[in-house]
């Protein structure tokens, strides 16, 4: 396996896991009642101010997912895939993992420095696998 699909692998770990964190705090404040039933209002008003960004990390990671998996699909069969490409991937895990305790913490502006940094490494994988 590469690096670059081992760390796919393990940003989906990531995905599960934040949401899990997430899900649990949820449940702790809100109760069983609201977060089992059919959500037809919107529950995250009853969220602490940390859960709600919790959630948020988790929504950010759901959206910076597929792009980083168009990247390790594309460096995957174009072969390309090298140290930088390696580095690029373990970079974007980094970048999200920190992402979590930055956005819950409402570090600012860190939050989208680390962002960024994990968006930057995905765009340049996939130049990567379209310019060689």
């Amino acid at each position: 396996m590469t690096s670059e699909l081992l760390v796919l692998g393990l940003a989906a770990l990531l995905q599960a896991v934040q949401f899990a964190i997430y899900a649990v705090r949820a449940n702790l404040e809100l109760g069983t009642d609201k977060t089992l039933g059919p959500r037809d209002e919107d529950i995250s008003q009853g969220l602490s101010t940390r859960t709600a960004r919790l959630k948020r990390a988790a929504d950010n990671h759901l959206e910076a997912l597929p792009l980083f998996t168009i990247a390790v699909v594309l460096v995957s069969f174009t072969e390309v895939g090298n140290g930088f490409t390696a580095l690029c991937a373990w970079s974007y895990l980094v970048a999200r993992i920190l992402y979590v305790p930055a956005y819950a913490l409402g570090l600012s502006p860190w939050r989208s420095v680390i962002w960024a940094v994990g968006f930057l490494a995905t765009m340049l994988m996939i130049l990567m696998a379209l310019v060689l």
